[in-house]
């Protein structure tokens, strides 16, 4: 008979399948194997998520999901553990060597490693074949096509428009065109591309179906997954649960995302990563769970079945989770391969609230081009410049 655990973990994810489930899959495996040890996760939703100070959850939970774009302020804030010194280099190697994409370095900043690549995801391409197959479409490859599919009928073409997820559009259009944002201390992106990357989002805008402008990845998959509404998504972020048989009514597929005549290059990086509280006071297990569910041949097996979307290349080529997503990594590995990295310093956060407002504006009608790109300039200048002092 098991006794009772002397050891609690808690954690905190985000509310989805993906987020939870492979996590209370791998947590009842490793207690299981460490009957020691109990693992009790916690949800928040996306926007919960986002609100929370880094101090208030690393107080509260020992093993955090983390975005990337936190790593900045957990290096200033160190309240998370650096990793690299609690694992030896050829652990480390062995797990960026084996990292899909730029997941590993995401989670780097200033020379330490702040949270180890469970979760790899980047902005891709979603769509119902047996709309588009209806209707006499292909699959679009390029912008353009994507511009002339969206006038077929209002809603037949929509990404995720929520103010976070526009801006993540505008980044990544920009970077598809052959200009990452941010690289030069006073503009976001030149005139030139940043007018037509706005035009294509106000295009796509009017086109898009009702309630576009407040959807998150999350609610297009699910209204692609449940209605006919939506044949097609250009950009919003990656889901494998979608694609996946009986997981909802309506099967999604997934692909690379449009191009501008360079290829499937600049979708903007996401995913997650699993941080260690500063204030855990059982470290042993903690290391020892979190190297193993970062690990490859967890990742491929127990972490893919349960509904996870991993961060291992091995899993990503793995012919039993391509079987289970039908095809969904393979399908999407280059866009992961050339994702583009948001700037990860303390302040960019700031950044990132204020230019989703000011994009958001832009598709409501209340800014113009102009008005849109040089108050993104402004933010960016005034961001910079702080970041400049430190």
């Amino acid at each position: 008979m098991r006794g009772k655990p002397t050891k609690t973990l808690r954690g905190l994810t985000w509310k989805h399948d993906r987020g939870l489930a492979p996590l209370l899959a791998k947590s009842q495996r490793f207690s299981e194997q460490h009957l020691d040890v109990a693992i009790q996760w916690e949800t928040r939703s996306l926007q919960e998520f986002g609100e929370a100070s880094i101090q208030t959850v690393a107080d509260r939970y020992d093993l955090v999901v983390i975005d990337h774009p936190f790593m900045g302020q957990v290096a200033e804030e160190k309240c998370f553990l650096a990793l690299d010194e609690h694992f030896t280099p050829d652990q480390l190697e062995e797990l960026k060597r084996d990292s899909v994409g730029r997941s590993y370095a995401s989670y780097c900043f200033e020379g330490r490693l702040w949270a180890l690549p469970i979760d790899a995801a980047a902005q891709v391409a979603g769509y119902r074949a047996d709309l588009l197959q209806a209707n006499g479409f292909n699959v679009p490859q390029t912008w353009d096509e994507v511009m002339g599919l969206a006038k077929f009928r209002r809603g037949f073409v929509t990404p995720a428009l929520l103010p976070l997820d526009s801006l993540m559009c505008f980044f990544t259009m920009c970077a598809n065109l052959g200009e990452p944002p941010f690289l030069t201390s006073d503009k976001v992106v030149s005139r030139e591309n940043g007018e037509q990357v706005l035009e294509r989002l106000r295009f796509l805008a009017k086109h898009a179906t009702d309630g576009a402008l407040s959807a998150n990845p999350i609610a297009i998959w699910e209204r692609m997954s449940s209605s006919d509404d939506i044949a097609y998504c250009p950009l919003a972020f990656g889901y494998s649960n979608y694609a996946r048989s009986g997981y909802r009514e309506k099967l999604i597929s997934f692909g690379s995302i449009p191009s501008s005549g360079r290829g499937p290059i600049g979708a903007t990086l996401g995913g997650a990563g699993l941080a260690i509280s500063q204030k855990c006071e059982h470290l042993d297990a903690a290391l020892e769970y979190a190297f193993w569910i970062a690990g490859k041949e967890c990742q491929r097996t127990l972490y893919v079945e349960s509904g996870g979307q991993p961060a291992s290349k091995t899993a990503w080529l793995d012919p039993h989770a391509n079987e289970l997503t039908n095809g969904y990594f393979a399908a999407t590995l280059s866009v992961m391969e050339n994702a583009w990295l948001r700037p990860r310093f303390a302040g960019f956060e700031s950044f990132q609230l204020a230019a989703l407002t000011t994009v958001g504006e832009f598709l409501r009608a209340e800014k113009s081009c102009p008005e849109t790109l040089t108050q993104l300039d402004e933010h960016w200048q005034r961001i910079s410049a702080v970041k400049n002092e430190l």
